[in-house]
C-alpha cells in the first residue's frame, strides 16, 4: 500500500524548492545593480582634494576682507571629469573616475578653506555670499591634467591670480602658480595623490602671495 501521506509531503517539498529557486535569481540581480546607474553603467569612483592647513608662521594677520570670485577654466578642465594628456593637443579623461564637483569649483571651495585656515584674515569667501570685500581674488585654472610624454605620468597644476583692490577696482598683483609632480606609478590612486601634492604646493604659494601682496596696499590707504 502506498503511503498517500508521504507523497503529499514530498510535494509539498518540491513545490517549496521550486518557489525558493525563482526566487535566488532575482536576488542575485538586485544586489549586482546597487552600484549602477538606469542607462550609464557603473557609478565612477569620485576624488575630493584636500585644503592646506600648514604656512609661514611669518604670515601676517591682516584686518581686511576678501572674496573669491569663481575661478575660471578653459571647457576641457570645467568638468568633473580627471583630464590626462598623451599629446599636446589632444585631451582625454580617466573612464570611471571624476572629481567630487567641477574642477574650477573644487579649486575655488578649497582656497577659500586654505585662506580660513590661515587664521590670518577676518574674512574671505565666495563671491556670491555677498560679502563686502577690501579685496577680490580673481583665478583662472590654466593647467590640470596628468602628462604622459615621459615614461613615469606627471601630474600639472597651473592657476593664474589677480588681486583686484576695491572700491577702485584697480588690479595691484598678478602671478602664475605652477607645479608639476611625478606620480609613483600609473595607477589612478597615485595620480590622484599626485593632483594632491601639486594642488596643495599651488594653494599654499597662492594663499600666501596674496596675503603679502594686498596687505602693504591695504595699510597705505
Amino acid at each position: 500500500m502506498i503511503d498517500m501521506r508521504n507523497t503529499d509531503t514530498n510535494k509539498k517539498n518540491r513545490r517549496n524548492f521550486l518557489k525558493l529557486a525563482a526566487l535566488l535569481p532575482l536576488v542575485g540581480i538586485t544586489t549586482s545593480c546597487t552600484n549602477l546607474i538606469p542607462g550609464q553603467g557603473p557609478l565612477p569612483d569620485l576624488y575630493r582634494r584636500s585644503p592646506k592647513s600648514t604656512f609661514d608662521p611669518r604670515l601676517p594677520t591682516v584686518p581686511w576682507q576678501l572674496v573669491l570670485e569663481q575661478t575660471g577654466a578653459n571647457a576641457s578642465l570645467n568638468t568633473t571629469k580627471i583630464a590626462l594628456q598623451r599629446e599636446a593637443n589632444q585631451m582625454e579623461y580617466y573612464a570611471n573616475a571624476g572629481w567630487v564637483d567641477k574642477a574650477p569649483i573644487m579649486v575655488q571651495t578649497l582656497l577659500v578653506e586654505s585662506f580660513e585656515n590661515t587664521g590670518k584674515i577676518v574674512a574671505v569667501g565666495r563671491e556670491t555670499i555677498g560679502l563686502r570685500s577690501d579685496f577680490i581674488l580673481k583665478t583662472e585654472l590654466r593647467e590640470f591634467q596628468t602628462l604622459y610624454f615621459d615614461e613615469t605620468p606627471t601630474v600639472r597644476v597651473v592657476i593664474n591670480a589677480k588681486i583686484v583692490q576695491m572700491p577702485r577696482r584697480t588690479i595691484i598683483g598678478s602671478h602664475s602658480f605652477e607645479a608639476k609632480v611625478p606620480a609613483r606609478s600609473d595607477q589612478l590612486d597615485a595620480v590622484v595623490a599626485a593632483f594632491d601634492i601639486g594642488l596643495g604646493k599651488v594653494t599654499k604659494k597662492l594663499v600666501e602671495w596674496t596675503i603679502s601682496t594686498a596687505n602693504p596696499l591695504y595699510n597705505k590707504k
